[in-house]
């Protein structure tokens, strides 16, 4: 029974791992998209008002 709860206890805390670290690739992928959105728009308003 001992074994059966630590396999139980190892992969809940792998799953949990797992989402952590899903999370927080997740974030990091949305702050940089909207920094580079933010760079390029501006960019482009940049460039318009040099135009």
């Amino acid at each position: 029974v001992e074994v059966l709860v630590v396999v139980v206890v190892v992969v809940l805390v792998g799953v949990v791992l797992v989402v952590v670290v899903l999370v927080v690739l997740l974030v990091v992928v949305v702050v940089l998209v909207l920094v580079v959105v933010q760079r390029m728009v501006y960019f482009h308003e940049y460039k318009f008002v040099q135009l």
